[in-house]
């Protein structure tokens, strides 16, 4: 993973820069995709034009699959990657949002790497290579490791909310309340890419959210798994590509957030693993 490594790292900081340049100026263009919510901006083509090209010429035959342009080609290796993730926040210029690759072999993550762009802060992990962060000021790369945080009492937890939250009942709305008044506190940051990066770091506890897209996620699965956390489905299955829903925490929460999941979404016992 050494050469797929570093062009990620390489890239992701490209990407990053374009997005933080048109972030000081402020978005021109904003447009509207499925819902009135749901926005996409000339940052999110810039860098997903950006990125597509950086990848077809140095993975020719690897598949694609980006937020803005769907599908590219196909193989046993995909590379997914979220251009811009936080564009609400992006558009009212509230500076949390960031951009991702994840590389990925089968169901099976192999390499992820964030920017939490406006701290210019990159994550990354290999799978068996550990997690690791490096941003300004910092004279060497560190290991990243999940909180020791014990009980859900003690735990500052992360989600979000579908862009239907308007018309499916199936919102996360009762998902919310039912952890806020069981922990510390609720952050609703806007970005899920964040969120995962954080969560490994030791900043937030745990993480639960559904109905978002592979790109959200796919990164962040493997960097909160190498700092030592765990990421399954609501059920406790494991986490892949693809799976409609993800829990992330650091690992000693896991298993009470699926039980707050399993009463308030009535799923009873854990599916058998896929």
């Amino acid at each position: 993973m050494e050469r797929e490594l570093a062009f990620a790292k390489q890239v992701v900081k490209e990407a990053a820069a374009v997005l933080l340049e048109i972030y000081k100026e402020g978005p021109r263009r904003i447009e509207r995709k499925s819902s009135v919510i749901d926005l996409v901006t000339e940052a999110d083509m810039a860098s997903e034009r950006l990125i597509l090209e950086r990848l077809r010429t140095a993975f020719p035959h690897d598949a694609i699959l980006g937020e803005e342009t769907g599908e590219h080609g196909s193989g046993r290796r995909r590379w997914i990657f979220d251009p811009l993730d936080g564009t609400t926040n992006f558009a009212h210029r509230l500076p949390i949002f960031g951009v991702s690759i994840a590389l990925v072999e089968g169901k099976e993550v192999v390499l992820g790497v964030t920017c939490d762009v406006t701290r210019e802060r990159l994550y990354w992990a290999t799978r068996g290579g550990g997690a690791w962060t490096e941003g300004p000021g910092d004279a060497t790369s560190r290991p990243l490791r999940v909180s020791q945080t014990a009980s859900l009492q003690d735990a500052l937890l992360a989600t979000g909310f579908p862009y239907d939250k308007a018309v499916d009942p199936d919102n996360n709305v009762r998902e919310f309340g039912a952890f806020l008044v069981r922990c510390q506190g609720v952050r609703r940051a806007g970005a899920a890419t964040v969120d995962m990066v954080w969560l490994a770091d030791g900043r937030l506890d745990g993480y639960w959210e559904h109905k978002l897209q592979p790109w959200d996620w796919a990164a962040g699965s493997l960097i909160v798994q190498e700092a030592g956390g765990v990421v399954t489905d609501y059920y406790g299955n494991p986490w892949h590509p693809g799976t409609p829903n993800i829990v992330a925490s650091n690992g000693r929460l896991h298993e009470e957030m699926l039980r707050v999941l399993r009463d308030v979404r009535g799923l009873g016992k854990p599916l058998p693993a896929r």
